[in-house]
């Protein structure tokens, strides 16, 4: 079904779509106003001819595809300006020279292609400005290519097999980035590169560079700011480059430099220095004079303590230090007065020590020492507290060296005694009660009289300003404390604060805004809030707030315009009153404020937020469920019997009901994480009404094969039978954002940090679409206009139907806050189903011939899902987990720790107790001495009496450990645990 959006659209992205075999969509035709189009990883293997009638395209991308040749409709696009072919099976043959008439072609992109030549009819293409060839197989460039091109700015050869370049090359005047990495320009002398006054940014990596093929001047590129002669094994850095004062960027690594000159300062403005992989023993003083640096890497050299300059302090914009591979044993202190240092690299050295001073890089955000068998770290310097010695100014304050500075005998010291546990001492205190601590009680006391101190001094100011506190008694009401309101989640930062008009509509008693087009328009059916902003005489912002009711509006449509429009008043701070205006009733002062004559619509626009008493409805859908990591991945298939597969778990959703099928042969791990799913959609979508049933394979009710539309007698003779393949890889999902102009649509992919779709993506002012292929979720935030929803609407629609499709796809809709737990699914780390230990599932303990039942009735195992979905407590306050760790160790006798080596458990080695690896598995055997508790016995017959004995065992067990830890334990070691206690 058509619905006229198409021509409207500016843009479009289906990157990572299959358009190959013939797939492309064809309805791309009747996208005539279109300016861009990003085809990027479509499998596309030659020019699709619906492209031909795109004759407003201005900026077409069609990367990463199997293109061969350029024939045919690109030749047709008069106001094609970029071109973009990189990672293609392009060859010289392949591109039109018609192409290169397109008199507003500027950017041209062949780069990774098998051009073997420049394309033929390359220079007629005057208007390019940006023109890119790298990694390709081009041997020489044609004389007349630069004769034309003048007007280049950006200019790429690297990767190529290029020997030298035209003389010609000198006419680029205007050329600004020239990039010939990775060519063979052994013989190249580089004359016409002093012709380049324009030049910023030069790449000459790997290009065969000597001190006899370098120019000897470069004094006219007083522009170049960024230079790269890396690998090309320079014995020094050429005379001619020390004489570019404006260089900010520079990298000489991979070279054979082994001394830098002092005039390394007059590079006043450099910011990076890279001298990595070079034969360097010390770097010169007048590298501490570039203050402007931040970054400096000399790894892969020959430096050690000498030979970094002590006052290298002075770098005081210095982030980045990484001297890794050298030979240093220290370090000089001054490096530690870099403040604005976030990452020191030292790895691979000879260190032995480092100053004390590093500590004070508080800055440090990396520090990396590995490699440094003898390094050992200097000690933390203690904080300064008055009275503890050597902490202010290095100066000992103490009573001992004053009275020795001053030739008294300063007084004998009290070896301080050390306490022991008085066990008799303690069960007294237990029989009395918790102990009272007096010191911090008085601590509490005196700081209580400080804080009221400290308050009274700040409530007095001056005499005249002091009002005495009325006797009066207050009301009830006065007395009462008004909550915090947070306005923010209704309204914007912007409202009210420009002069204008500003409308908001109610929809699920919440204010939305609407656009300025729909001003002056009101349905019957809904309620409305107005805000007009105006400056006064004075200057000063002012406010006139109405609400307007509409005659067949509900009930909570009235109460929330009403709410809301005092909740705008108070965000605002104004001090209008909020004025209600009612249909065929407005006032004059509200009629004046529209441009035109106020309209009515029949009918209402927005949702009520009441529920309306309804039975839903719901499509059936069969999800096969893969790992995704510790959640789910749930791949829609047809309700058919052929979709079911041994190897998978099933969930059928019915709506009220919810079938989850296990196959013979699936994993334990998906089973108990499809439950867990069921559950989740059960409680957060259903309202726990839903039924769940659990089906086995070869054990499945009649009521299940039935919604297969499948015979229930007619199952034996069917064999279920593995037919997905053990590569299957779900495809990948696309989210667009819908974005709405002054009359144009656009629909661009939104960029994934860390190639990870995540839910912050969601912005609750935007509208957007998920294509999961055969799943299509329109997503509308809380904060998103009217034009734009109905636009999503459409798109969607569009978006759906000129792709092909599986039968059972579906375009689903869904508010914020209210999405489904199968969108939520599609995320990474969005409400996923929680990771769960499997270490005591029914195969993995069979193996080991253990009898399951006899052993789950021993341990009275009960299995709660629900509690999986409880909240997390919060964390414990420091203080209460010592006094808890305090309490809990102080009958503490006699630990034994042993950690699992093989099949065995033996015993911990001293030195790594406290250290706890996620691989492995440990056993702790503690002894425990309870006193007595009882109320009449004395003390002297606690002295004689024998406290109670009491041993625990703890298991700790690592994420990434696997079951033989646990199985070992409950089966060997627990067992022959109890008969030794047993025993003693």
């Amino acid at each position: 079904m058509a619905t006229g959006v198409l021509p409207f659209i500016r843009g479009i992205d289906f990157s990572k779509n299959d358009f190959g075999d013939d797939k492309f969509p064809t309805t791309i035709k009747e996208m005539n106003r279109v300016q861009w189009l990003t085809l990027d990883n479509t499998k596309l293997c030659e020019i699709p001819e619906e492209l031909g009638n795109l004759f407003k395209l201005e900026c077409l991308s069609l990367k990463n595809n199997s293109l061969e040749k350029l024939f045919g409709e690109l030749t047709e696009l008069p106001c094609l300006r970029s071109l973009n072919l990189r990672h293609n099976q392009i060859k010289s043959s392949g591109v039109p020279p018609e192409l290169f008439r397109l008199e507003e072609l500027t950017t041209l992109d062949l780069s990774h292609n098998k051009l073997k030549e420049v394309p033929e009819g390359l220079e007629r293409a005057k208007s390019l400005l940006v023109l890119n060839l790298s990694h390709n197989q081009i041997e020489s460039i044609p004389t007349a290519l630069f004769i034309h091109l003048t007007d280049l700015l950006f200019l790429d050869l690297s990767d190529n097999r290029l020997e030298t370049l035209p003389p010609q090359t000198r006419r680029l005047a205007n050329l600004h980035t020239l990039n010939l990495a990775n060519n063979p320009l052994e013989l190249f002398q580089l004359r016409q590169l002093p012709s380049l006054q324009s030049l910023e940014s030069l790449n000459m990596r790997n290009t065969q560079r000597t001190l006899l093929n370098f120019p000897t001047t470069l004094d006219s590129l007083s522009n170049l700011s960024e230079l790269d002669i890396s690998k090309n094994m320079l014995p020094k850095i050429p005379d001619c480059v020390y004489n570019l004062p404006n260089l900010k960027r520079v990298n000489l690594s991979d070279n054979a430099i082994t001394e830098l000159s002092s005039n390394i300062e007059f590079w006043q403005k450099l910011e990076v220095l890279n001298l990595s992989r070079n034969q360097l023993t010390t770097l010169p003083g007048a590298i501490c004079k570039l203050t402007y640096l931040r970054c400096l890497y000399v790894n892969d050299n020959r430096l050690d303590f000498d030979g970094i300059p002590s006052g290298i302090g002075k770098l005081c914009s210095l982030e980045i230090f990484s001297a890794s591979n050298n030979l240093l044993e220290m370090i000089p202190e001054g490096l530690c007065r870099c403040g604005a240092l976030k990452k020191l690299n030292l790895s691979s050295n000879k260190l032995i020590t480092l100053p004390e001073a590093i500590h004070l890089l508080e800055g440090l955000d990396q520090l990396d020492l590995r490699n440094n068998p003898d390094l050992i770290m200097p000690p933390k310097p203690s904080e300064a507290v008055k009275g503890a010695g050597v902490e202010f100014y290095n100066i000992d304050f103490s009573l001992q060296t004053q009275l020795l500075l001053a030739g008294a005998a300063p007084p004998p010291t009290v070896p301080a005694t050390s306490s022991t546990k008085d066990s008799t001492a303690r069960k007294i205190r237990l029989r009395r009660g918790p102990r009272t601590d007096s010191d911090q009680d008085s601590a509490k006391i005196l700081k209580g009289m400080k804080d009221i101190a400290k308050d009274k001094d700040e409530s007095q100011g001056s005499f005249d300003d002091f009002q005495p506190e009325s006797l009066k008694p207050k009301r009830w009401d006065e007395s009462l404390e008004k909550p915090h309101l947070d306005y923010s989640k209704f309204f914007e930062k912007e409202d009210g604060q420009i002069p204008g008009l500003t409308i908001w509509e109610i929809e699920n008693f919440l204010p939305n805004k609407i656009e300025e087009v729909a001003h002056g328009k009101f349905y019957e059916g809904d309620c409305y809030i107005i805000l007009k902003t105006y400056l006064d005489e004075m200057g000063q912002l002012g406010w006139e707030i109405y609400f307007w009711i509409g005659n067949e509006a509900t009930l909570d449509k009235r109460a929330c315009a009403a709410i809301h429009a005092v909740n705008l008043r108070n965000y605002l701070g104004a001090r209008c009153r909020t004025i209600r205006e009612e249909q065929n009733d407005e006032s004059e002062e509200f009629l004046a404020l529209f441009d035109t004559e106020v309209s009515y619509i029949e009918g209402g626009r927005t949702a009520t937020g009441f529920y309306t008493v309804e039975d839903m409805l719901y499509t059936m859908r069969l999800y096969r469920v893969h790992a995704a990591g510790s959640s789910v991945h749930l791949e829609p298939v047809a309700v058919h019997f052929d979709s079911l597969d041994p190897r998978y778990a099933f969930m059928l959703d019915c709506g009220i009901k919810l079938y989850i099928w296990l196959g013979c042969a699936s994993k334990n791990t998906l089973n108990s994480k499809t439950r867990l799913m069921a559950e989740k959609i059960n409680k957060t979508e259903r309202k726990n009404k839903c039924e769940i049933i659990v089906e086995l394979q070869g054990e499945e009710s009649e009521d299940f094969w039935k919604n297969f539309g499948v015979d229930p007698d007619e199952v034996s003779k069917k064999k279920i039978l593995q037919h997905v393949p053990d590569n299957f890889e779900p495809v990948t999902p696309r989210l667009y954002q819908v974005q709405l102009g002054m009359g144009y649509l656009e629909l661009p992919q939104v960029e994934l940090g860390d190639k990870k779709l995540v839910h912050t993506l969601l912005n609750s002012k935007n509208v957007y679409i998920l294509d999961c292929y055969t799943d299509l979720f329109v997503w509308f935030g809380k904060k998103s206009t009217r034009l734009v929803r109905a636009a999503a609407i459409k798109l969607s629609r569009e978006l759906f139907q000129m792709i092909n499709r599986p039968t059972f796809a579906l375009v689903t809709r869904l508010q914020e806050e209210t999405e489904s737990q199968i969108f939520k699914s599609k995320f990474v780390g969005w409400d996923e189903v929680m990771a769960v230990d499997f270490t005591r599932t029914a195969n993995s303990v069979a193996k080991t011939g253990a009898d399951l039942n006899k052993w789950a009735r021993k341990q009275e195992t009960r299995a709660d899902l629900a509690a999986l979905f409880m909240p997390r407590q919060n964390a414990m306050p420091l203080s209460e987990a010592e006094q808890l760790e305090e309490d809990w160790n102080y009958d503490l006798e006699a630990m034994e720790a042993f950690v699992l080596e093989g099949k065995k458990f033996v015993r911990l080695p001293e030195e790594e107790l406290g250290n706890f690896y996620t691989g492995e598995c440990y056993v702790f055997l503690c002894r425990y001495c309870i006193p007595v508790e009882d109320e009449d016995v004395d003390v002297d017959e606690i002295k004689q009496s024998d406290d109670e004995i009491q041993c625990v065992v703890y298991f700790w067990q690592g994420r990434n450990a696997g079951n033989m830890g646990w199985l070992t334990f409950t089966f060997t070691l627990q067992k022959n645990s109890k008969q030794c206690l047993e025993k003693n």
